[in-house]
This record gives C-alpha cells, sequence and structure tokens, in this order.
C-alpha cells in the first residue's frame, strides 16, 4: 500500500476538555524516518490500530472505530486515547484524500520504553482494488487458531479480543491459505467454531436470518458487521450473535467475509468445496457500505 499523507500526534489526556488540538499534529513525510528506534511498535508490535475506509473524501464509521481503539487500548493497558482529538485528526487527514476509496490507519503505541508518553499517528494510503473480491468473491481455507471456544475467558493476557499491532500469525495464516490454493483464511477453533479471518469478520445467511460468531469467542467485534446487522434490521432481516460450527461455512445459503476496506466480499468456496455467490444482493450490501456512514 502507498501511503500518501501523514501527521504524528501529540497525545492529549483524554478528557482533557479542549475544543483545537490543531497544535497536537504534526505532518510528516510518510517515506521519511519518524519513528525512534527504541519505538515499541517496532520492536514489540506493543501498540493497537485501526483501519477506516475513505470513500470520496468521507471517513467511514469513525465513531465505531474509535470506540474500538479505546476498547484495544483498554486490553492492553495502554493511556485512553483522547476520541475528540483522534476524531480531529481523522477529519484533517480525511481532507487530503480526494476522489475514489482510500485507507486511514490510526496507530497508538505504547511508546520509546520507558518514555514519557505513548506514540500515536495516522496515515493515508490508496485503497487496493477489491472489485474482484466484491464480485466474484474469495476462497478460503480454514486453518486451527490454536486453542478452545472458552480460552479468551480463562486466559484474558492473550488479548483475543484486541486489534493488536501484533499481526505476524494473521500475515502468515493468510500465505498458509494461499499455499492451500484459497485467497484467505478462516480461524476456527480446535474445538471446531468459527472464529474471523485475519482481516474480517465472518458474516452468513440462513434464509431471512443473519448470523455472525459470538465476540466473546475472542474476535474483534468487527465496525463493518455492526452496521450492516444495523442495516439488514432495517430491512425486516433477523440477526444473531452466535456460537457457529465450522460446518455452518458449508450449510449456509451464502456467506462473507466483511471489513472496512474490502467491504462484504462472499465467500465462494470452502476448503476447496465450492460455494453459491449471491452477486444481487452482494451488490446491494457494498452499495450501501460505499455510501457515507458515520
Amino acid at each position: 500500500m502507498a501511503w500518501r499523507f501523514a501527521l504524528v500526534i501529540d497525545s492529549v489526556a483524554s478528557g482533557s476538555g479542549r475544543g483545537d488540538f490543531s497544535d497536537t499534529f504534526t505532518v510528516v513525510d510518510p517515506a521519511g524516518p519518524v519513528l525512534s528506534l527504541g519505538e515499541l511498535s517496532a520492536q514489540r508490535g506493543d501498540g493497537v490500530f485501526e483501519s477506516l475506509g475513505v470513500v470520496d473524501g468521507h471517513a467511514q464509521e469513525v465513531g465505531p472505530h474509535l470506540d474500538r481503539l479505546a476498547h484495544s487500548a483498554r486490553l492492553c493497558d495502554l493511556p485512553a486515547p483522547n476520541v475528540d482529538q483522534w476524531r480531529a485528526a481523522i477529519a484533517r487527514v480525511a481532507v487530503e484524500a480526494g476522489p475514489g476509496e482510500s485507507v486511514i490507519k490510526l496507530i497508538l503505541s505504547r511508546g520509546v520504553e520507558d518514555g514519557p508518553s505513548p506514540t500515536a499517528w495516522v496515515t493515508l494510503g490508496d485503497a487496493p482494488d477489491n472489485a474482484r473480491s466484491r464480485t466474484e468473491g474469495v476462497r478460503v481455507a480454514t486453518l486451527d487458531r490454536g486453542y478452545a471456544l472458552d480460552t479468551p475467558s480463562r486466559a484474558p493476557w492473550l488479548l483475543l479480543g484486541a486489534k493488536t499491532l501484533s499481526y505476524a500469525v494473521n500475515m502468515a495464516a493468510i500465505r498458509e491459505a494461499k499455499r492451500r490454493g484459497a485467497d484467505d483464511a478462516v480461524f476456527v477453533t480446535t474445538d471446531g467454531f468459527v472464529l474471523e479471518a485475519p482481516t474480517a469478520s465472518v458474516l452468513l445467511r440462513f434464509g431471512d436470518r443473519f448470523v455472525t460468531p459470538a465476540p466473546a469467542a475472542g474476535i474483534l467485534h468487527g465496525t463493518t458487521q455492526l452496521s450492516l446487522f444495523a442495516l439488514l434490521e432495517r430491512r425486516g432481516f433477523r440477526t444473531a450473535y452466535e456460537t457457529v460450527p465450522v460446518q455452518d461455512l458449508v450449510r449456509a445459503d451464502a456467506a462473507w467475509l466483511l471489513s472496512s476496506v474490502r467491504l462484504a466480499a462472499p465467500i465462494a468456496a470452502v476448503d476447496g468445496e465450492v460455494r453459491p455467490v449471491d452477486r444481487v444482493f452482494t451488490d446491494e450490501l457494498n452499495a450501501y457500505l460505499l455510501s457515507p456512514r458515520e
């Protein structure tokens, strides 16, 4: 991904009561040296992040993304982000986006070891071309994540519900899926339940009912999934968070991977077994996801 714009945030404490944050933003060269060699985001992946889709200069779902950033920060014992400051930073960066689809990334790191404050920055880049994934769909391979469904409640220090910078395992899973002839992966528990994809939520359709795995299983609560549930409910469909057996990936009438940038990508095959793709309904979902959403 080519980064086109970036700024560093001089973090202000949450609840400070400030109204203007412009003097806390420093525009930097996205291709130049910015971080210290002691930065823990680079040394240990010790930080959290969010990726927001931007459509024609409009940053999508800012509120839900900031809520999840704050949630991840709490889980990682990071200082609470000043939501108003981050919202102002997003607005400043979105001005640079222009027409078409872009990506804004928010990063909150623990900073330099024993340093006085966290490190925070925001970047803007071009979104990848997701047209083929949205129309033809994606082939997925199911991969064992190595823990049982109840592990998150027994081991909260694993940070399974936080969107951390430690994404090496997620990227390794995608590479393994590609070695198996798929485009992406879907993580499953050792006891046979669906979790999420490395960078997306899973949505299943059974008639007029739409289901996603419950966040209590230690997965990210997807902002795109939340937005689609609201749409589906307005259209009269039923929605639910459930414990989803892996067999349901094949049993479902249709299934999608949902994320802020790729949006709704229908699952076209599971472990080599071809699945039906509802292109008309998928087009409707993506038309909504490409419309301005707060």
